[in-house]
């Protein structure tokens, strides 16, 4: 389901898109116009251009307001509604550049009246250029395909008026070059369009997202402490936004842990990951009598401290819960116990960078650090509670 945030993008994508068609509206009617008065066929198959713009841009406009929509029939989205508008802008700027290699082949040779033509081509040039960097640095900022394609498509256009501009600039000093400007017009909005048309057929028959970010998403699902590996990830495109479909391999006993931290998991992807728009993450787990227990001390071989985020030193210990012995004994010291801002926070999430099963806590108070492991599916368990935190005497008290 979209967000807030999401929503508020689709809707101004849509202000956008409909503010594109009245420009290019404007410039097709001003181009055809002046080509028709001055003669000129560049300008003439330029204005043919900026008119199927006018297509392309409405099928924008109605695929982002088809992808902002809601349907049961629908699971994933509509995401894919902006492919579909990027696909109907490439057939559109397709046949633009037929209509003008046919007007260079086929039109009459002439001059064109420069005086009309050149003022307009020089105007239409600087709002294509404005227009098209102002809506590619939107469609950016919006994650919207659909807006960045149609920016594209208004660079393509500025591209082929610099060519009519160079034409008509050539004309006044007596070169008939008009049909020649013509020509070439054609040839770069059709590679624009094979290039937008190429994009969006990638995108519909569900690329996988790039292998980078692929990457990222499983170094952060791994780097959970409940997480032994990411045994498949299957990943698809959607209108430029990403859906993960994740198998993950966890080490608990509990079936709700594990429930848990995958429900936690789909909440955070997206949350790190703004593209990802849906995440589906299917837990197997298995109990592991090989667990990692941490317990806060005052110092190494020291006694159990009775303060959590403020004990100096963790004792890291490997237990057979099987065998109900200790395989391995090591301590290290806790680098933020004299933050004086936010340590709660900092210790949690150091100690949660170590990846253990269960953690002592000597005194529960639902402090930060305590949330963030519960919420990762880490066992709280008190001193003494089934052998945890046992080391042989009292506490140490508190020094300072």
């Amino acid at each position: 389901m979209p967000s807030d945030t999401s929503r508020e993008n689709f809707r101004s994508a849509r202000r956008r898109a409909a503010f594109s068609i009245l420009l290019n509206l404007c410039l097709a009617l001003g181009k055809g116009v002046a080509g028709v008065i001055s003669g000129s066929t560049a300008l003439l198959g330029d204005a043919i251009h900026s008119g199927t713009d006018v297509l392309a841009s409405m099928a924008t406009y109605v695929g982002l307001w088809v992808a902002g929509r809601e349907h049961p029939s629908f699971p994933y989205g509509l995401y894919k509604a902006e492919t579909v508008a990027t696909l109907v802008t490439s057939v559109a700027v397709i046949v633009a550049a037929y209509e003008i290699g046919r007007q260079a082949i086929f039109g009459t040779e002439r001059l064109p009246d420069v005086t009309i033509a050149l003022p307009v081509t020089l105007v239409s040039l600087l709002v294509a250029l404005a227009f098209g960097f102002y809506q590619l640095g939107a469609g950016r900022r919006l994650n919207s395909p659909a807006l960045q394609a149609d920016a594209r498509d208004y660079l393509a256009d500025a591209l082929s008026t610099g060519v009519v501009l160079v034409g008509l600039v050539a004309t006044r000093f007596g070169y008939a070059v008009d049909r020649w400007a013509a020509a070439v017009v054609s040839l770069f909005v059709f590679r624009a369009g094979v290039a937008l048309l190429m994009a969006a057929l990638k995108d519909l028959l569900d690329a996988s997202i790039d292998r980078e970010t692929e990457r990222e998403i499983i170094r952060m699902v791994e780097s959970h402490p409940r997480i032994s590996r990411v045994k498949q990830c299957l990943s698809r495109t959607a209108g430029g936004r990403f859906i993960i479909d994740m198998d993950v391999v966890m080490h608990t006993p509990s079936h709700k842990i594990a429930d848990h931290v995958a429900d936690r998991l789909e909440e955070l992807i997206p949350r790190k990951f703004p593209l990802v728009v849906m995440a589906r993450i299917r837990p197997h787990y298995s109990s592991d009598h090989i667990i990692r227990r941490l317990i806060p001390v005052t110092r190494p071989e020291g006694r159990l401290s009775r303060h959590f985020v403020k004990a100096p030193w963790f004792l890291v210990e490997t237990v057979d819960t099987r065998a109900g012995r200790v395989l391995k004994r090591e301590f290290v010291e806790n680098p933020h116990v004299g933050a004086e801002k936010k340590r709660g926070l900092l210790v949690g999430n150091w100690l949660l960078s170590l990846k253990p099963d269960e953690v002592v806590v000597p005194e529960e108070h639902g402090g930060t650090a305590t949330m963030l492991l519960r919420e990762a599916g880490v066992d709280i368990r008190k001193p003494g509670e089934d052998g945890a935190g046992e080391m042989g005497g009292r506490e140490d008290a508190p020094s300072g």
